[in-house]
């Protein structure tokens, strides 16, 4: 094998490596945040009952989470609950929202 094949076979495979390593630092700044999508736009955990992804049923819906950047969850502008109080994301599930 050529040194000039052996130099790009290795540069390849040092490319590849970082590669998965910037995908996987890209993944660890993802965050689970509950209640803060919309119907059925939800990455996962809807409650009993769902499958998963976009299984939510109601804006909002508090066991629903969504991926968003870290640090961001709680600061998510989201509309007021109908009773005027404020509604935040978390990084745990809520009570509130929930499909009758």
């Amino acid at each position: 094998m050529s040194k000039l094949v052996k130099t790009v076979a290795i540069a390849g495979a040092m490319t590849a490596a970082l590669g998965a390593h910037t995908s996987t630092a890209v993944a660890a700044e993802k965050v689970k945040c509950y209640g803060v999508s919309l119907a059925g736009e939800n990455d996962c955990a809807a409650g009993e009952g769902t499958t998963c992804k976009g299984t939510s049923k109601v804006d909002y819906q508090g066991n629903a989470w969504t991926l968003v950047d870290s640090g961001s969850c709680t600061s998510i502008d989201l509309p007021d609950m109908a009773d005027g109080s404020e509604r935040n994301g978390s990084l745990e599930p809520l009570e509130r929202d929930l499909p009758a």
